[in-house]
This record gives structure tokens, C-alpha cells and sequence, in this order.
């Protein structure tokens, strides 16, 4: 069966940090859905790249997806007074179902109650709310949950979420594609 990844878009979002796990995931043969949070689903991002999505978070609530990806970016500040984000991603961990972020995206984690007690990474701007996390690392995997720092950490981040839902192989297969190690 098809693995599924659920990416949860608002405008504002970090385009390298949405764009490059969607692309990574697609050539892993992930089926990746785009849901935007707002009203439209023309969601543009922090640099003015609008990306259509492929649905409402509305009508996502209520399926089942092996992976959610929480791009960062100023669109993360909106999220965290979204209750059905909030709600999706806690429910997603206590399922033991991946859930990743990146950047500022963590800050969601927390909000959503499922950070304690992991080890994880965020952008150094959001130190002050997250003094525990692992500042020197690119990618913290403590399963369910995969955090990566921000823009420059996409590829590896992407990659290591390939790896969690494709396995080594198709890792490796796919960093070769795109000359990524």
C-alpha cells in the first residue's frame, strides 16, 4: 500500500522548507496531499511563491496519513491558534504516526503537547521557547517526531522522512537523483 504524507500550508510559509520535502517525498513514490489552512487553496508563501493545494485541511481531518509535515516560516504563528492543527498533530503522535517540522514548526509540537520528553531541533530564532532543543544538528529523529533547523537543512530533512517512510534504499536512491548526500 501507497504511503501518504499530509503537508498543512498557510501563507507565510518557507517555501524551501514546504517545496523540497514534497518534491523529495514525490520521487520516494509518496502520495503527498497539500492542505491549505486558509479559506483559499491558492497559499502564498513568505517569498511571494503561490503553490495550489490539493485540498482544505477541512476535508483532511478525517483520514489517515502516515506522515504530517509542518513547513516553518511567519505562516507558524497563524497555525498555532488553529485548534484542528493543533488537535491533528497530537492525535498523529499518539498514533505513533510521523510527524515533522521544520524551523519554527516545532513551536507547533509544543503547542500540541507532544514535544516533552523528545529530543528535537528548531530555528535558533525560536531558542527562547524552545531552550532544550539540539542546536547543532540538522535532523533530530526521536520518533514520531522528525525536527530539522530551517531552509538550509530542506534536503536533509527531506530526506531523512523518505528514509522513516521508504527505508535506506529508496534514501539513498532518491539523494542520488538529486545529487543530495
Amino acid at each position: 500500500m501507497k504511503k501518504r504524507a499530509l503537508v498543512i500550508l498557510t501563507d507565510g510559509f518557507e517555501e524551501i522548507e514546504a517545496i523540497t520535502p514534497i518534491d523529495l517525498l514525490r520521487r520516494a513514490e509518496v502520495e503527498v496531499t497539500l492542505a491549505s489552512a486558509t479559506e483559499s487553496l491558492e497559499i502564498t508563501g513568505k517569498m511571494g511563491v503561490v503553490i495550489q493545494a490539493n485540498s482544505k485541511l477541512a476535508d483532511c481531518l478525517d483520514k489517515e496519513y502516515d506522515l504530517l509535515v509542518l513547513p516553518g516560516g511567519p505562516g507558524v504563528f497563524s497555525l498555532r491558534e488553529d485548534v484542528r492543527v493543533l488537535d491533528l498533530i497530537a492525535s498523529q503522535a499518539q498514533r505513533g504516526r510521523l510527524v515533522a517540522a521544520i524551523c519554527a514548526a516545532p513551536l507547533l509540537l509544543k503547542d500540541a503537547g507532544v514535544l516533552t520528553g523528545k529530543e528535537h531541533t528548531a530555528h535558533g530564532a525560536v531558542v527562547g521557547e524552545l531552550p532544550e532543543m539540539k542546536e547543532a544538528c540538522a535532523v533530530v529523529e526521536d520518533l514520531p517526531l522528525i525536527t530539522s533547523r530551517g531552509p538550509g537543512t530542506a534536503v536533509a530533512f527531506g530526506l531523512a522522512l523518505v528514509r522513516a517512510l521508504q527505508g535506506e534504499e529508496m534514501a539513498r536512491r532518491v539523494g542520488e537523483e538529486t545529487h543530495s548526500d
